[in-house]
């Protein structure tokens, strides 16, 4: 007899082969299958006939997949020991099939041959130790084996063991589910009808476009992400089964024909080529088991009602279809569940960037965690601000004061009971850095992604060393001059690059506003403004094995509206560099981000965690209702000159108009260090951050969501909330050391 051969799960890895030897997978089937397709006709049919009729083949009294018995004992025997369908009970018919299930009232017993759970009284024998006479014989002929597959199927063999519930005293607990259905109905019909709010549809916009999903494990920092292992298309599930008119949950098997990221295209085994009843579905929801946990669980297997009668022996064919075939390990459903686990709490204090000044950081509150993101909302105030508990802009309380950076005083002078400082060790971490000997000085020239513009790659200075390798960085052309609008980045954070970068890589660098020596060289402006480049040894230059490739669908923050994750696509890779285009909107609003950016998610990710996911734009504006009310123009990002532009395909949504606030910072800790301009003077530009508003618990619908509004430049410098948007500036460097495995 052929044995289960089970690869061993390595740490971390999802799938295992499982070479499924037909005896076993008997077993298997037999202890989880409903005989949908097994008939059996009145008192009056023969039993070899009825023999002969079980279509389905899982629940016949023979041996492995044999269709004749190995025993020579007396039929009548085995007859005497089925107890006749009870009267009283109603039988559910099928094509001229019956089919019932026991009501699971009858005591339990194990089969000391195979391992079968079922009902004491189905089985063969006055000491109703075997679930059939085929057992009952083997088992005295080869004891050794019995022991051995008992123990395969995780129960060995007593005397008080359990085991499955065999054909007669089905009819029991097919009476019994049809009751509870019909009073369900009944009960459904007096309520109120309840519409579903229709969510995007990522598989039918996946299978019209014919698009390609990024793999889940190219984002380490979400739910599986490091242990996704090598599940792909061809694993094999078991999944509820949608195709059948039994009112209770029943299973069948199913292969994964597409994956993109957590979602993947299923088909019922047996249906080959017939695309008729695909289905998406999120591999993580609890629906989905690995193949045996039917048998495990005493759950019934039924072929699709479409395809019933497509094979006579199901059982053979389910044996030769998943021999060699790879599936779910075990312990796949446990390891979501704690995948899906975070460890900020609400009411941790932590320290953020401040929204309103980018130069500072203050401390916050968390009030939400939805799938590892953070609403936080600061202490002083009701502004609340999203971002990733992996995002470079958090970290510990006291993390300002140890590295030197700018920090707002809180006038909160009594903690709230139930508040605590959330633990160092649950922030991202960055590498360490020797400051000695060469390093980055102040007025070293260098380029970075725009916090303000994240379309833009921008010349930027290095205002202010701090401690531990963070730099303080201005994009030239657009500070103002109390340096509130500097920004905070790790020497290691892959958002800022030597200078030369984007023309080695072809990419457009955005020259300081008001400097007119064009086309922009590095030699000329070095020499004009005084000053030196930053040496490129002192950048990051680790490119990963990301996985990404252009086309790549995925989920995606828009860092100038973080409470939004937005369908989106990875149109353009510069090394570890991802451009990412949102779905229906202009190429102006592309943002640049790093591929281990904890602000990228896999397709799938907010129906898995339960966040709002905004759908393209044109779709979008197709649901907006015709009477939305016209909101006041705000200021828009300097971003070059100003051109004449075609009608846009979508708008930006904003939820706010800018408004100004104060720039004095009266109330940090530290001033910034005064500096001098060198070289020509450049015009400050005109730039806003977009204020957002975030709900509670629950976003707006699509069709609530204002659409943003063009407006012509305006010569005064304005700042608005929204700041802190910037989420993915320097996350690349701030690999996951924590795994969520």
């Amino acid at each position: 007899m052929l044995f289960v051969i089970i690869h061993l799960l390595k740490e971390k890895q999802v799938s295992i082969n499982y070479i499924i030897s037909p005896s076993l997978y008997n077993c298997v089937s037999r202890a989880s299958c409903v005989p949908s397709l097994c008939s059996f006709q009145a008192e009056r049919t023969p039993r070899s006939e009825r023999k002969r009729q079980d279509s389905f083949g899982m629940f016949d009294r023979y041996d492995s997949c044999s269709e004749e018995s190995t025993s020579s004992s007396s039929s009548d025997d085995s007859e005497d020991e089925v107890p006749s369908i009870p009267a009283s009970l109603p039988i559910i018919k099928n094509n001229g099939q019956v089919y019932t299930y026991p009501d699971g009232k009858t005591g339990m017993a194990t089969c000391e041959m195979c391992g079968m759970v079922g009902v004491r009284d189905a089985f063969y024998s006055k000491t109703k130790r075997f679930c059939s006479v085929s057992c009952s014989r083997s088992y005295s002929s080869n004891s050794k084996k019995a022991s051995i597959l008992a123990r395969l199927q995780g129960k060995p063999p007593t005397k008080k063991a359990k085991v499955l519930q065999k054909q007669p005293l089905m009819a029991k607990l097919a009476a019994y589910a049809q009751y509870q259905a019909s009073q369900q109905q009944q009960n459904q019909a007096k309520s109120k009808a309840v519409v579903p709010v229709e969510g995007f549809d990522w598989g039918r916009y996946i299978c019209s476009n014919n698009l390609v999903g990024a793999p889940v494990s190219c984002f380490k920092h979400v739910p599986m992400g490091t242990c996704w292992g090598d599940l792909a298309e061809g694993v094999i599930v078991e999944v509820l089964n949608s195709d059948t008119n039994l009112s209770t949950k029943v299973y069948w098997v199913a292969g994964i024909v597409k994956l993109s990221g957590f979602k993947a295209l299923l088909r019922y085994e047996g249906f080959d080529n017939d695309t008729s009843r695909d289905f998406w579905c999120n591999l993580c929801v609890p629906e989905i088991h690995h193949v045996g946990w039917c048998a495990s669980s005493g759950k019934p297997l039924v072929p699709p009602k479409s395809i019933q009668l497509k094979y006579s022996n199901w059982r053979a064919f389910l044996v030769k279809r998943l021999t060699g075939a790879k599936t779910l390990p075990p312990d796949f459903a446990t390891k979501v569940h704690e995948n899906m686990q975070f460890p900020f709490k609400k009411l941790m204090r932590v320290e953020v960037v401040d929204k309103s000044h980018l130069c500072r950081t203050r401390v916050a509150l968390v009030e939400q965690v939805i799938g590892g993101r953070l609403r936080l909302v600061y202490e002083e105030g009701s502004d609340d601000f999203w971002c990733h508990m992996y995002s470079p802009l958090i970290h510990s309380i006291g993390w300002s004061r140890s590295i030197g950076h700018r920090f707002k005083r809180s006038d909160v002078s009594k903690k709230i009971d139930g508040q605590m400082d959330a633990p160092a060790q649950l922030f991202a971490t960055v590498k360490d850095v020797d400051q000695n000997g060469e390093w980055f000085r102040d007025r070293m020239k260098l380029e970075a992604i725009d916090p303000l513009n994240l379309s833009a790659i921008s010349v930027a200075t290095v205002r202010k060393v701090l401690a531990d390798g963070y730099l303080m960085i201005g994009v030239d052309g657009s500070e103002v001059t109390d340096g509130s609008d500097w920004f905070c980045y790790h020497s290691t954070s892959p958002s800022i690059f030597p200078a030369g970068f984007c023309e080695i890589n072809n990419i457009e660098l955005t020259h300081p506003r008001g400097y007119t020596k064009l086309p922009f060289k590095w030699f000329d402006y070095l020499r004009e403004t005084s000053s030196i480049a930053a040496p490129v040894k002192l950048f990051n230059k680790d490119v990963p094995n990301h996985g990404f490739r252009q086309g790549m669908k995925l989920e995606a923050v828009d860092l100038m509206e973080p409470r939004l994750v937005c369908v989106a696509t990875v149109t353009r890779i510069v090394h570890r560099l991802l451009r990412i285009h949102f779905d229906g909107w202009e190429d102006e609003y592309d943002q640049w981000v790093d591929c281990q950016s904890s602000d990228l998610y896999p397709v799938g990710w907010c129906q898995l965690t339960g966040y709002q996911l905004q759908p393209p734009a044109a779709q979008m504006a197709r649901e907006i209702p015709a009477a939305v009310p016209k909101h006041k123009k705000k200021a828009q990002q300097y971003k070059g000159q100003k051109k004449k532009r075609k009608v846009p395909v979508g708008r930006r949504l904003f939820s706010q108009a800018g408004r100004r606030r104060s720039l004095s910072g009266e109330d940090e800790e530290q001033s910034p260090p005064p500096y001098s301009n060198q070289g020509p003077t450049l015009a400050p530009r005109s730039r806003t951050h977009h204020h957002y508003h975030h709900h509670h618990h629950t976003h707006k619908p699509e069709s609530l969501l204002r659409l943003k509004e063009e407006q012509a430049e305006v010569d005064e410098f304005t700042f608005s909330h929204g700041v802190s948007d910037q989420e993915s500036i320097g996350s690349g460097s701030y690999y996951i050391k924590q795994e969520p495995c």
